[in-house]
This record gives C-alpha cells, structure tokens and sequence, in this order.
C-alpha cells in the first residue's frame, strides 16, 4: 500500500528536523537527508559506511528548481532536463552556494536529478527542499530495489522507510557531466546513450573513471557477499559445472538462451530476455543468491547497447577487486 498523505507529511518532518528518511524511486531506494543541513547528510555517509569524500545526489521535486541548485546551467543540461526529466538521470553541474560542501564531498560540481515515482513526488513536494540521497545500502553493496532491502541491511540508522513497491527501473540513474563544452556519460543508467545522443544531436563518450568524483565509480561496487565472476554466455555452462565440481556453492545467472544447467549447481535463475526486465530483476537476484548460501556467482556481460550498457557496468563493477581487510 502506498503511504498516505500523513506519512508523506510525516517524511518530509523528519526530514525538516535532520533524520534520514529512505524512498524509494523509479531506479533504486534512496537514503534520503536535507541537501542543506550538513549535519544531516554526514548521518547518511555514517549510515552507510560511505567516505565522506563520495557525492551524494541532489533530489528535486521539479526541473523549475534546477537554478536553485546550481549555477552556469548549460543548454545541453536544460535539452536533457526539458526531455528526460522526471526520469533517471543525474546532471553532474556547477554547485550553487547553497548546497553544502558535505553533500558534494567537497567538489564545486554537483549531481543533480528529478526522480519519476509518485512517492519520491509526493515527499519532495512535501518538503519543499533538495533532498540528498544516494542508495540506501552499506557503501559498495548491492542497492535496495524494495523496502524490505533497505530494512533489513540498514535497520534502526534509518528514521523512517516509505515503501513504494518495487523499483521499475532497477538501476541507479545515467550520470552525464555538463561541465565542460562536451557532455559525457560518467556513470550508465536508466537513460540510456542512444537516448542522450539523440536529444543532444552529438556522440557521446562513456568514461569508466574522470576527474569529477559521482557515484559508482569505485572499483568494487553493487557487490553481494558472493564473489562475482564473468564468463562469456557460450562457457558459463561449463564454468559453473566446474567449479561445483570443486565444492563451490555456485549460483548462476543463466542466459535466457542458455541450456540446462547441470544439477551440480547449487542454484540457477534465468536471466530475463529484455533488458529491461533484466534491469529490473538484477540487484533481487544478487541479493536472493546470496541469501541461498553461494560463494561465487557466474554471470555473463549483455550486449552493451540502450539499458546493457548499465548492466554491463554492474556487473563488472559487482565483479570488481574486493577491499582487501
């Protein structure tokens, strides 16, 4: 049931006097605190073990708000605004005094989006502010696409939790700096590439890593407790016969073209056939493999072309170093 009007009122209080508050959005379930009240945002960055020098993105309830929040707005970002807001997408742009160095993480530049669910509306009009949330999880581990997620992994550093259902998207927002006179894509998305590069008419690069710190970048990201191994589509069969043999407890995300796995495996779930419903399923499964006792989980890379480009990067990044104790 979605909350009513009350528990929507009684979000944005929360909100006013300093606590955290998680909703959800079309992407995943943000950690939500006053983009304004420094004090706020570093219970964000304690709640979920984040360094401090780690943006947070800034939540706005309408587009008509973007020069509030930030300064030298470009044509480019208001040709992104006007067709893909609201929607999954963050506009990395110049800071405006107002939002707090601690929400940025000491840059000048700031990420900026307006998130299309009712819920994420409904408190953002509320509370008639920028709110600053990244996703509402420990840092590096897999997002939260339900309430239930969030409740579990982040309990009582959490005020209050509006759940909203499932997230339709799956995937945190395309992340596109707007600072310089060519936008590139910093982090892949729920927009895709083909979409940015048609409202902006010009090709538009994709950097794995840039000078501007955002989210997601760290080499080890959207990580369940199992470790991650890629394997082209036409192995994982094999791959994964072969490490049951070695006692592992293998989990598999089987393509959806893929044959029968072998029954050595401990647990197997096919891979939607759009990339959509693949978007969407993607942090559910890491995290239901993970509740089934695997150690490794074998994955195979998508086509990197409209939402495989961001699947792609979760994957690879879920697959990424681990931090070493």
């Amino acid at each position: 049931m979605r909350p009513d009007d009350k528990e929507i009122e009684r979000a944005a209080e929360v909100l006013r006097k300093g606590g955290l508050v998680a909703f959800p959005t079309e992407t995943v379930y943000g950690l939500g605190a006053n983009a304004e009240d420094a004090t706020a945002v570093g219970r964000v960055f304690a709640a979920k073990g984040r360094p401090t020098s780690h943006p947070l993105i800034v939540h706005l309830s309408a587009s008509q708000h973007l020069d509030d929040w930030a300064v030298e707005v470009p044509d480019a970002a208001r040709q992104l605004a006007a067709r893909l807001w609201p929607g999954p997408l963050t506009l990395v742009l110049r800071r405006h005094p107002r939002v707090t160095l601690a929400t940025t993480g000491g840059l000048e530049t700031v990420g900026v989006r307006v998130p299309d669910h009712p819920v994420a509306q409904a408190l953002l009009s509320a509370f008639g502010g920028g709110v600053a949330a990244p996703s509402a999880n420990r840092f590096g581990s897999v997002s939260p696409t339900t309430a239930e997620h969030v409740r579990t992994e982040l309990g009582e550093a959490v005020d209050m939790v509006l759940d909203g259902g499932p997230c339709q998207v799956g995937v945190e927002s395309t992340i596109v700096d707007v600072t310089s006179d060519t936008p590139s894509i910093l982090r892949p998305g729920g927009a895709t590439r083909e979409q940015i590069e048609a409202i902006l008419g010009t090709p538009v690069e994709v950097h794995a890593s840039s000078a501007i710190r955002v989210p997601g970048q760290h080499p080890s990201h959207y990580a369940p407790r199992a470790r991650v191994v890629l394997v082209p589509p036409e192995e994982i069969i094999t791959a994964a016969a072969a490490a049951a043999a070695r006692g592992e407890r293998v989990g598999v995300l089987l393509p959806a073209d893929a044959t029968e796995m072998p029954t050595s495996v401990h647990a197997v779930v096919t891979v939607p056939g759009t990339a959509a419903g693949h978007a969407r399923a993607l942090y559910g499964v890491l995290r239901d493999l993970d509740e089934q006792g695997c150690d490794l989980i074998l994955a195979s890379l998508p086509e990197e072309t409209g939402l495989g480009l961001a699947i792609a990067n979760r994957l690879q990044r879920a697959a990424g170093p681990r931090p070493t104790a």
